[in-house]
């Protein structure tokens, strides 16, 4: 198993990649819709994974064979369903409001499921991180709160599904490496089969952006960088901390795709979402001190499903 202390900094290398998201996509096409992209994210990073398998040692019959696991298919289902939920409420609630309600619901719904299912206990340490960030989060994102019918109701659900779907994603991966899958199977199996479940969503998605190199380079970053070699280190990270601390720990994405939103794009920042983002680097920093300190047989009780 991986020590705590090299997994807060997996988890925290994962959370920088997804961070990175935003920005490459600002220089792709505009009008390569977001359910398309989001869709082909996770379709092209099936196929890298899939394709670096025999490399890694393991032979690609193992998918099918996985595929019969309800954990494994509890992955692929929250990575497939996260597309459509996610992309669908930004769409309906803006992206400020959407954002905020599928990233700070996560940790939530990790750390109550990780308790339910896995018996990991919350420790105050983890409830406070927590609070810490989400109430970041939330004055990060309050100047774009009464945007683009921010009180749509169904735009609300969906980003709590979307939510929802990502901390299921965690928690049974963690029960699968628990189970002795290996970090690289994981994603490659949900993926794979997330990727397959979509394709009739993706049949009706307007692609005559994708004859764009600019289209082309986009899906293999977002693929390539943002979903295969993200959720391996994610998946590897997982393995040796609770669910709702690594949930916590991935708030990293949010602060990382703001700073280049700054840097890069030249986006302004009010006074109140400066004072957001130090609160979620506050909130980071606490957990990751406190899970980098945990003894490790206190993080990993055995699973209880």
């Amino acid at each position: 198993m991986v020590g705590s202390r090299l997994s807060v900094l997996l988890v925290v290398a994962a959370g920088i990649l997804f961070g990175t998201a935003g920005t490459a996509r600002a220089f792709g096409p505009a009008d390569l819709g977001p359910t398309a992209i989001g869709i082909l994210r996770i379709q092209v990073g099936a196929i890298a994974l899939f394709a670096v398998l025999p490399l890694l040692g393991v032979r690609w019959r193992r998918l099918p064979q996985l595929w019969r696991r309800p954990q494994i298919l509890v992955t692929a289902l929250g990575a497939g369903l996260y597309q459509p939920l996610f992309f669908g409420s930004v769409s309906l609630t803006g992206v400020a409001l959407g954002t905020l309600v599928a990233v700070g619901a996560e940790p939530v719904f990790a750390g109550l499921g990780g308790w339910l299912f896995l018996g990991h206990r919350p420790t105050r340490g983890w409830l406070a991180a927590t609070a810490i960030a989400v109430a970041g989060l939330v004055l990060r994102s309050w100047d774009g709160l009464g945007a683009q019918g921010s009180g749509d109701s169904l735009g609300l659900l969906m980003a709590l599904g979307a939510g929802l779907c990502s901390a299921a994603w965690n928690l049974a991966a963690k029960h699968q490496l628990d189970a002795g899958v290996t970090a690289v199977e994981i994603p490659a199996a949900s993926f794979t089969l997330g990727g397959l479940l979509l394709l009739p969503l993706l049949a009706i998605q307007p692609l005559g952006a994708l004859a764009q190199p600019s289209a082309i380079g986009l899906a293999l970053f977002l693929g390539i960088a943002t979903m295969a070699v993200a959720n391996v280190l994610l998946t590897h990270g997982i393995h040796g901390l609770p669910p709702g601390p690594a949930a916590t720990l991935m708030l990293t994405d949010p602060v990382v795709a703001t700073l280049l939103g700054v840097v890069v794009l030249g986006e302004h920042l009010s006074v109140t979402a400066s004072i957001g983002v130090v609160l979620v680097l506050a909130g980071l920093l606490f957990q990751g001190v406190a899970a980098a300190r945990a003894d490790p047989g206190d993080l990993e009780p055995a699973p209880v499903l």
